[in-house]
């Protein structure tokens, strides 16, 4: 765990404006048990996830030349759709969001942070050379961005009317052809059950940027039609020996989760199911397995340049099998083929492994997985990848210029708990266990103010270890953020213009609470043992990971 000194940071402090606070620094250390007791064991060898914390619906491509893409989910977060490329599939490097602009994530305001872009989907298209990232905006329809450079800048949105439903996906052929599967409506509207979709396919003209033709429905209801399926969605389709192959999730995103695959000859069907699906899942398994990985499907696979295949998915990794806070995670594994020509991932009692290994690769001191530890010192001129706003830049909220080396944030009359833009900049929890500390100067003028950090999942589960004033008195304080407001702790603290150190202890099930000032030897312990399941898609519900990070608000 980290060491972090409360005595630290005792320099001449900068003038604080009123309904400002300055955060001076941003540490979080990753410290779960399962990364300290099994050490990889050697250069090739790489933990599961890949990308901890809440990075959903993965999706993943190539260029042919050694270059891998890969893109998830964000939901009403801005900027959208953080972009990863890797040389190994296994050293990956966040290299920019594909959405960095107000014009490409239009109708964030008023969506549930659960809203927003859904299932991105990524593909390179070597006929023209152009990237193609494709995906839902809940509150404006499917639309795709391109772009020829992935590290830059992408295209602005380009709607797809035609193409209704969520998670569409493009897939362009060797003659030079293309097409959009996505998850759409039952036939005619009329569903026989909750849960039943269907996968359609549309030609697609690169040259207009429209589809073009009739759309035709693939796969209805799912693998086994008589037993009523759900939710088959996040459909891929690839080309591979000859044979169209179509991907997709089956039986919803929570502990039912699996990957089916068909097989048909041409990219309009028809296809036939594999005979031992799911390809992928670990709903049959015992929950009371060490270290359960639940959830997993929603998966894209990819062919490497040495020749094997390899899968990106989501999965969960629930303590004790109960609940967790990291939302849905970005896994990798091995790809194998039956001797009938269909590929999978898993079969019978197969586990997803937190420890995977791919020859030939040596890792990096870059990875993005294990006991990582980030320092933020807000001393760059725009924010680090990892950081993200609520459906909007939030810049006239937040600052790095106006004290240089502090965050500055203007106390907002918008809350957390509004589907609108608070001043917030959080990041991913990424681990079950880990710390996170900042140094705040905030010197309330009236008791609507608050700051200090911010546990979110959604507008009504929040934790909030807040700097406020009560009459005459500086008070921190921890609230619980619900439907309603509840004080868990307060202590009246000094009310000069000392600067305070902010302290979250994640122990995984139960959250502990600290504080400290310039000078002060050891942490003073605001409150222990506040349940963190109150942040959990178990107790929650929603699509998201928890955050965590600066916040400021006079609401």
């Amino acid at each position: 765990m980290c060491a972090c000194n409360p005595s630290a940071g005792t320099d001449d402090l900068p003038a604080v404006k009123d309904s400002t606070a300055l955060f001076d620094d941003f540490v979080y250390q990753g410290d779960d048990d399962f990364y300290k007791e099994n050490p990889l064991p050697d250069g090739a060898s790489f933990y599961n996830p890949i990308l901890p914390g809440w990075y959903s619906d993965p999706s993943i491509c190539t260029n042919g030349e050694g270059d891998y893409f890969l893109v998830t989910s964000t939901f009403t977060y801005f900027p959208g759709v953080p972009i990863f490329h890797s040389r190994d599939l296994v050293n990956w490097k966040q290299v920019g969001n594909v959405l960095t602009r107000p014009s490409q994530l239009v109708n964030m305001k008023g969506q549930h942070v659960s809203g927003g872009i859904f299932a991105p989907a990524i593909s390179y298209n070597p006929h023209n050379k152009t990237y193609y990232m494709v995906t839902t905006n809940v509150g404006a329809g499917n639309f795709f961005v391109k772009t020829q450079d992935p590290f830059g800048e992408w295209s602005d949105p380009i709607m797809l009317p035609e193409v209704g439903g969520i998670d569409p996906s493009f897939f362009f052929d060797e003659d030079g052809k293309a097409y959009i599967v996505n998850n759409d409506d039952a036939p005619d509207g009329k569903p026989e059950y909750d849960g039943h979709r269907t996968i359609r396919v549309q030609e697609f003209d690169v040259k207009t940027d429209k589809t073009v033709g009739p759309r035709k429905i693939l796969v209805n209801k799912g693998v086994n039609p008589a037993e009523k399926p759900i939710w088959i969605e996040g459909p891929h389709m690839y080309k591979i020996n000859g044979h169209y192959f179509l991907m997709d999730a089956e039986g919803g995103t929570s502990t039912w989760h699996s990957e089916v695959i068909f097989r048909g000859e041409s990219p309009m069907g028809p296809f036939t199911p594999w005979k031992n699906n799911p390809i992928l899942t670990q709903r049959h398994l015992d929950g009371n397995r060490p270290n359960p990985v639940t959830c997993a499907g929603h998966a894209d696979l990819i062919q490497a340049k040495e020749g094997d295949w390899w899968a990106v998915f989501l999965a969960c990794r629930p303590i004790d099998n109960k609940f967790e806070n990291l939302g849905r995670e970005t896994f990798l594994m091995p790809v194998r083929w039956s001797d009938d020509g269909f590929p999978y991932i898993t079969q019978g009692n197969e586990v997803v492994p937190m420890i995977e290994r791919r020859e030939g690769v040596q890792r990096d001191s870059t990875v993005t997985f294990g006991n990582f530890a980030v320092t933020d010192n807000f001393d760059g001129d725009k924010l680090g990848m990892e950081w993200l706003t609520l459906r909007a830049p939030a810049t006239e909220l937040y600052s790095l210029s106006d004290t240089p080396g502090y965050l500055t944030l203007r106390c907002a009359d918008v809350s957390a708990s509004d589907k609108d833009t608070p001043a917030f900049v959080a990041r991913r929890m990424q681990h079950h266990k880990f710390e996170c500390t900042t140094r705040m100067l905030f010197n309330p003028s009236d008791e609507k103010q608050k700051a200090g950090l911010l546990l979110f999942k959604d507008e009504t589960h929040q934790y909030f270890l807040a700097v406020g004033k009560q009459g005459e008195k500086r008070v921190l304080s921890l609230e619980k953020i619900g439907e309603s407001t509840e004080t868990l702790a307060s202590n009246d603290i000094r009310s000069d213009e000392a600067a305070i150190r902010l302290k979250v202890v994640s122990r995984g099930t139960h959250y502990d609470f600290y504080y400290a000032f310039d000078g002060d030897k050891e942490w003073t312990a605001l409150c222990k043992d506040i349940d963190a399941s109150f942040l959990s898609t178990a107790t929650a519900g929603g699509f998201t990971g928890s955050v965590v990070g600066p916040y400021a608000t006079c609401k």
